[in-house]
C-alpha cells in the first residue's frame, strides 16, 4: 500500500468517526492486509432534526436532549438544538434545548403555532447516541391529543406507509434541509391502485436551513385512505416526518419505516388497542405474499383469519387487524411465504372509546443493534417499554437515566423468551425530578426489537404515542491500517 492509499484509509476512516453516519469495513473479513478487523470506535458528531411541531395555538410542546455516556468517547465537545434558521447564522441566541453533561437529559419547551422546526449538532462526548424527543400535546381541534417523535438525522429516502387524504385527515410531510445549500425533493404518493400520476411533489426546492410542509391532498386530487409517501432526494439531504391530523381520533407523527426488506418486525402494541390498520407497500416489480403473526407475553400465534397478506407491486395495501391484541401487548412479525420481496410496513393503533378516541402509528424498525434510547419519560405510569424477540431468547439491561432535575441513574435486566413480547415494567430513577431517559442495551440472546409509549390522558381521551427504538448509532466501524511495502515488488 503506498502512502496516497494509506492516507486515503486514514482520512476515511477520520470521515466516518467523526460524522456517525458512514460505515467502513475491511474488506477482508479476517483482516488480512488491513491490519485486522475494523474497530468500533464512538461517533464525534451527530446531526438531528425536529420537524415543526403544530400550528395550533393550543400546543404545548416539550424537547428533551439526551446522550448516554459512552466509554471511549472523546472528551468535551457540547450539543445545541436551535431554530433551523439560526443554525447557519451562528446567532448568539439562547439555545432551545443545551445539555450540559453526558448522563442527564436536557429539556427545553414551546407554546403555540409558530414553533419552527429545529436543527442540531452533538460533538465530542455528546454525540455518540444523540437523542431528541419531541413531544406535543394539543388540547382541542384537529389532531387534538399527544404528538411524539424521535428527531431524525438527515438522509436522502424515507418510506411513509400509513398517510392518507381521506375526508377526515390533513397530513403533511415535513421538510428539513439543515444544510448550506438548497435540497431538491421528490414527494410521490402510491394509493391502491398504484402512482398518484400527479407531477406536483416532483422537483420540490427546499432552502438552505429551511423547513417545508406539504400538504398531502395538494399533492393530488384523489381522497385515499391509505397511502405510502417516498420522498428521495435528488440534491443536498433533509430530515422528513409525516404528521397526521384526524378531525375524530387526534393526530401523531408518523416516522419513516425501516429500509424495503423481506421481513419486518413492528413492536410495541398497545394491549388496550381498539383497532389496529396495517398497511403495507413493495416498491419493486414483483407482488410479495407475507406470513402475518403476533408475538405476545406468551409466545407466537397466527392471528385467525389474517394468516396471510397480499401486497400488490407498487400499490399500497391495507389490512384491519381489529383488536388483534386482544389484553395483552404485542408485536406484528411479517416474513414472506416464498420468494423474498421487499417491502415497508406501518400500523396505525387506536385506542379509547365512541369519541375519546386517539390514534398513534408503529412503523417498521430495525433491531436495537448496540444500544437504543427513547427520551422524555415522565413518571413510570405514563411509560411503557415493549421489547420483543422474534427469533432467540435474549437478555437485555435497561437503564434509566438521570432525572433532568434531579434523581440517580438506575438498571435492570430482563430476560425475553424466544417469540415473544414483554411489556415491562422499565426502572425509574432514584429520587427521579423532572423527565428521564430510557437506555435499552442487549446483553446476550437474539436480536431484540423495542418500542416506548408515552400517555398522557386528559378529559376522558386515553392519548398516547409510540416511538421505535432502533440503534443508536453511537459508533461506527473504523478499519486498521498499515503500510504493506510488499504490494510494491515485482
Amino acid at each position: 500500500m503506498n502512502r496516497t492509499t494509506l492516507s486515503l484509509f486514514a482520512g476515511v476512516a477520520a470521515l466516518a468517526a467523526v460524522t456517525g453516519f458512514a460505515v467502513v469495513s475491511s474488506p477482508d473479513a479476517t483482516g488480512a492486509g488491513t491490519g485486522g478487523r475494523a474497530a468500533e470506535l464512538p461517533v464525534e458528531r451527530t446531526s438531528l432534526l425536529c420537524p415543526a411541531p403544530s400550528t395550533s395555538d393550543l400546543a404545548e410542546t416539550e424537547y428533551t436532549s439526551f446522550t448516554p455516556v459512552t466509554k471511549g468517547a472523546v472528551s468535551g465537545g457540547q450539543a445545541r438544538l436551535v431554530p433551523a434558521g439560526q443554525q447557519a447564522a451562528k446567532k448568539a441566541g439562547k439555545p432551545v434545548v443545551e445539555p450540559q453533561a453526558p448522563g442527564r437529559p436536557a429539556t427545553g419547551d414551546s407554546s403555540g403555532g409558530d414553533a419552527p422546526a429545529l436543527a442540531g449538532t452533538a460533538e465530542g462526548a455528546f454525540a455518540p447516541g444523540w437523542t431528541v424527543q419531541e413531544t406535543t400535546e394539543v388540547a382541542a381541534g384537529t389532531g387534538r391529543g399527544l404528538a411524539g417523535v424521535t428527531c431524525t438525522a438527515p438522509d436522502t429516502e424515507f418510506w411513509f406507509p400509513g398517510a392518507s387524504t381521506a375526508a377526515d385527515r390533513t397530513d403533511y410531510v415535513h421538510l428539513t434541509n439543515p444544510d448550506d445549500s438548497a435540497a431538491v425533493v421528490d414527494v410521490e404518493l402510491y394509493g391502491k391502485d398504484g402512482a398518484w400520476k400527479s407531477t406536483a411533489g416532483e422537483g420540490v426546492t427546499v432552502k438552505p436551513h429551511t423547513s417545508e410542509a406539504l400538504l398531502l391532498s395538494t399533492l393530488g386530487d384523489t381522497e385515499e385512505d391509505d397511502l405510502t409517501v417516498h420522498v428521495t432526494v435528488r440534491s443536498g439531504r433533509v430530515g422528513a416526518a409525516v404528521q397526521a391530523l384526524d378531525d375524530k381520533i387526534g393526530g401523531d407523527w408518523l416516522a419513516a419505516s425501516a429500509d424495503p426488506a423481506d421481513g419486518l418486525v413492528l413492536p410495541g402494541i398497545p394491549e388496550d388497542a381498539l383497532a389496529v390498520r396495517l398497511v403495507l407497500f413493495t416498491p419493486g416489480d414483483t407482488d410479495a405474499d407475507l406470513k402475518v403473526r403476533l408475538t405476545s407475553p406468551t409466545g407466537t400465534i397466527t392471528p385467525a383469519g389474517h394468516e396471510t397478506v397480499h401486497v400488490k407491486a407498487g400499490m399500497t395495501t391495507a389490512v384491519d387487524l381489529a383488536d388483534i391484541t386482544r389484553g395483552d401487548a404485542g408485536s406484528l412479525l411479517l416474513t414472506p411465504t416464498g420468494r423474498s420481496v421487499p417491502v415497508v410496513a406501518a400500523l396505525r393503533v387506536v385506542r379509547g372509546k365512541d369519541t375519546d378516541q386517539e390514534m398513534a402509528f408503529i412503523p417498521a424498525t430495525a433491531p436495537v443493534g448496540t444500544r437504543a434510547t427513547a427520551a422524555g419519560n415522565r413518571t413510570a405510569k405514563d411509560t411503557t417499554l415493549s421489547l420483543t424477540a422474534p427469533q432467540g431468547a435474549a437478555q437485555v439491561k435497561v437503564t434509566a437515566s438521570a432525572g433532568s432535575e434531579g434523581g440517580a441513574a438506575a438498571s435492570k435486566t430482563y430476560t425475553v423468551k424466544a417469540g415473544t413480547t414483554q411489556a415491562v415494567e422499565a426502572p425509574v430513577p432514584d429520587g427521579l425530578k423532572g423527565t428521564y431517559a430510557l437506555t435499552v442495551e442487549p446483553v446476550s440472546g437474539g436480536p431484540v426489537y423495542a418500542a416506548r409509549t408515552l400517555r398522557a390522558a386528559k378529559d376522558g381521551v386515553p392519548a398516547f404515542t409510540v416511538q421505535t427504538l432502533p440503534d443508536d448509532r453511537g459508533t461506527v466501524a473504523v478499519p486498521k491500517a498499515e503500510e504493506d511495502l510488499s504490494v510494491l515488488q515485482e
